[in-house]
Formats: structure tokens, sequence, C-alpha cells
């Protein structure tokens, strides 16, 4: 249970500067469209939705994984390639 503690935060550790990454690299290569723009005159922002389905999405992944390594790794003990 404890390699499974480590493996699911060090995925936390990792997933979070990514996502923070990723919106960063997303944010500074948008090109508004000005023109559109022009049109609509508001003077308001929308900043979308956020969602937490993306981040349970990837630690259900991850547990997947882990579970499928240690299974594959009790295999292997079990029979070892030569």
């Amino acid at each position: 249970m404890k390699k499974y503690i480590v493996f699911i935060c060090s995925c936390i550790v990792l997933y979070i500067p990514l996502q923070l990454l990723s919106g960063w690299i997303l944010t500074a290569f948008f090109v508004p469209d000005i023109s559109s723009a022009i049109n609509k005159a508001s003077h308001e922002a929308s900043f979308g939705q956020t969602s937490i389905i993306p981040f349970l999405t990837t630690l259900s992944i991850a547990t997947l994984a882990y579970f499928f390594s240690q299974h594959l790794s009790i295999t292997n003990k079990k029979n070892p390639v030569k």
C-alpha cells in the first residue's frame, strides 16, 4: 500500500506542474481574433469553466498503470526470461 501512495503522490506532483506549463504555453501562443472583438464591444471577460474530471481521469489511469505494473512484476518473478 505504501508503494501505491508514493506512486500516486508522485503522479500528482508531476501532473500539476505539467498542467501549469501546458496552460502557460497555450496562453503564450494564443492569437486572439481582433476583428470579431471590435464588433462585440463587450467589456466582460470570460475565462471558461474548470473541471476536476481530467484530474480524476489521469489519477484513475495512474492507478491502473500501477496495478498493471505490479501484476507484470509478479508474473516476471514467477517466470523469469532467460
